[in-house]
């Protein structure tokens, strides 16, 4: 059965209940999409933590070389890398029971969206998480 993403009320609900983000892919350079992506999350007042093996900070925030490195309770697993690379970080996000999944825009895994949905996250696939909080009109968090 083909993958569906939650309904706007369901991602509405996720957004504002979330309050940390693990960004697999996060980059230092401002030319990839990733940077501008946690550059938007950081100001819309969510708490961005990059995940890059070749990163140590992005954005003034630590890098961590996987999500199962992070010692904090992470909301949203936001994956920015290829969708053949995404399966395993679907494990990962499973073993550090995040409550989410997202895809990027261009990004799709069947076999990542299946692990992570049979283990009760909710799964995003193929959407940009920046634009999806702009759409759904999400106001900025409280400090």
């Amino acid at each position: 059965m083909p993958h569906t993403n939650p309904t706007d009320d369901d991602l509405r609900e996720l957004l504002l209940t979330s309050r940390t983000i693990a960004m697999v892919g996060a980059s230092a350079h401002p030319e990839q999409p990733s940077h501008r992506v946690m550059q938007q999350l950081l100001d819309a007042g969510y708490h961005v933590i990059p995940v890059n093996p070749h990163e140590k900070e992005v954005l003034g925030q630590k890098a961590y070389a996987s999500l199962i490195d992070i010692p904090e309770k992470v909301d949203i697993v936001d994956v920015f890398r290829p969708g053949e690379a995404t399966p395993p970080i679907a494990d990962q996000a499973v073993t550090i029971k995040a409550r989410a999944f997202w895809l990027q825009l261009g990004i799709s895994s069947d076999a990542a969206a299946t692990r992570a949905k049979s283990a009760g996250l909710m799964v995003i696939m193929d959407k940009c998480i920046g634009r999806t909080i702009k759409e759904l009109a999400i106001p900025a968090r409280e400090a």
